[in-house]
């Protein structure tokens, strides 16, 4: 399979140390059984790496370590200034192998190198500097209250923290959970998705190159239920959870918090209306329809995988989207050509090939797409950007995730049908509006139960901007002054100044 990259491959030595260790109280270490597990390229299905398959008593050593760290570590001790410093240059550091990051993450996940290069890269950079900046601007509160009492508050680090991230963007969401919980003072477990494990543990080296104490960053690579990921959620001795992934494992990290009542965020899955009217500029939504479902090869959990076309404009934009669909180049993540690389697993193929045929079985039509690509691409995990019409709203195919290239296009009438079609789904994690009146796109951004509403544009983020769901989307906000609430607690002190 032919392969046309740029640079060279940067990732080369990191990949040839095997296997992948443990990261646990600064020190690198086998799992304590002994076992490992394959990571695989999913453009050709070849191993990349094996890495150590951490288990309860590897959770254990973490927590311990994590909890040394935070109670009598030098991290209790060390001021948010110097937190700060240490996290502006693991920025620095990975700024400065952005490139090796960028082609390890699309070896290990699939996705384009130009995505790897020019979203997952610069967003995790722009992520912990971001947050570096909070590190000195946490404050606490004076409270005129009574006469005879001084009152103030404390906003304090929640302790230990248990970090469960997704295959998706690997790399980012380790900055999203890492960020805000060592900018205010935790000390961190984080469980890699065992499909993507390889730049979390690079991630790790950097961690311990630019100086941050034994044991306040711990990572665990393993599996999830009855593995590393629940003797995690369920340890009594971790204080918070904080998860991204699908919503049946949500639930079920909420059931294993209840052990000691630990606290729990969770960005879960989506559905998103991406509503366009008659009005729009057509083109740009036609891009930014494209954008929603086939980015990431549409493994997002904000991907617009519900595309409402109002009727008068249906056919000349469903004609001119399938043409777009069709000619996205599918190949290697690595190739600088491709446009729409493998799914990340053969599971996950699995997955969406199964949907695609019980939105047949329910009457659904194709208009393009529906199947695995011939020829070299056979071999990896690849399905053809699949589009479908003669959808109705009730279907599977526009009721649940299917979390990849797969768009249910559905027509509508009037601004007042679409918010009750846009709400009927379980998920309310974010939206879209295309049009030119802007009191209509005010107003349907208000009616939508979504924690994200873009206007005349698709998949925008930046580090201050919050990100969350409602209902089944998850609680809690990552990102923005927002995710400082999910690591701190607020202790308030009474001082008695009567005479």
């Amino acid at each position: 399979m032919a392969v046309t990259l740029e640079k060279e491959l940067l990732c080369k030595d990191f990949l040839t140390q095997q296997p992948k260790k443990l990261l646990i109280d600064g020190k690198w270490i086998p799992a304590e059984s002994g076992k490992t597990f394959e990571t695989k390229n999913p453009a050709t299905d070849e191993v990349l790496a094996k890495v150590a398959e951490g288990d309860k008593v590897d959770i254990e050593k973490a927590v311990k370590a994590a909890r040394q760290a935070f109670e009598k570590g030098p991290w209790r001790k060390m001021s948010a200034a110097a937190r700060g410093r240490l996290l502006y240059k693991l920025a620095d550091a990975i700024e400065e192998h952005a490139e090796e990051f960028a082609q390890l993450e699309t070896l290990d996940n699939g996705k384009p190198i130009r995505e790897s290069r020019h979203v997952d890269v610069p967003q995790t950079v722009e992520t912990f500097r971001y947050y570096a900046g909070w590190a000195t601007k946490l404050e606490g509160e004076t409270l005129n209250v009574n006469d005879n009492f001084f009152n103030y508050t404390l906003r304090e680090p929640v302790g230990v923290v248990g970090q469960i991230i997704p295959w998706n963007f690997p790399l980012l969401m380790a900055a999203w959970k890492f960020g805000p919980a060592l900018a205010t003072g935790n000390t961190v477990i984080l469980k890699p998705a065992e499909q993507t494990p390889l730049t979390a543990l690079r991630l790790g080296e950097l961690i311990c190159e630019v100086g941050f104490p034994d044991g306040v960053v711990n990572i665990v690579t393993g599996f999830g239920p009855n593995a590393a990921g629940e003797a995690l959620a369920t340890h009594m001795d971790v204080d918070k959870i904080a998860f991204t992934g699908e919503d049946k494992t949500g639930r079920e990290i909420v059931k294993a918090s209840t052990v000691n009542l630990k606290r729990v965020s969770l960005e879960l899955g989506g559905k998103a209306p991406n509503i366009v009217f008659a009005d729009a500029d057509i083109d740009a939504a036609i891009k930014g329809a494209i954008t929603g479902i086939f980015f990431n090869q549409g493994q997002v959990c904000c991907a617009g995988s519900r595309l409402f076309l109002e009727r008068p404009i249906y056919d000349e934009f469903l004609s001119k989207l399938t043409h777009q669909a069709n000619s996205l180049r599918q190949g290697p993540g690595l190739d600088e050509k491709t446009q729409i690389g493998p799914q990340v697993s053969k599971e996950q193929l699995d997955r969406i090939l199964s949907y695609i045929d019980i939105a047949k079985k329910e009457g659904a039509s194709l208009a393009c797409g529906g199947e695995r690509p011939a020829g070299e691409l056979s071999r990896g995990y690849f399905v053809k950007p699949t589009i479908f019409k003669g959808v109705q709203n009730s279907m599977r195919i526009a009721q649940e995730e299917v979390f990849g290239p797969v768009l249910a296009v559905i027509p509508f009438t009037s601004a007042e049908d679409i918010a009750e079609q846009a709400n009927k789904v379980t998920y309310g994690l974010s939206g879209a509006v295309w049009t030119k009146d802007i009191k209509k796109a005010h107003r349907l951004a208000a009616q939508i139960k979504a924690g994200t509403i873009w206007v005349n544009c698709y998949n925008v983020f930046d580090p201050a901007v919050p990100f969350g769901g409602y209902k089944m989307s998850g609680y809690g906000r990552e990102l923005g002054k927002h995710a400082i609430e999910l690591y701190t607690n607020i202790k308030s002190v009474w001082v008695n100044v009567a005479d």
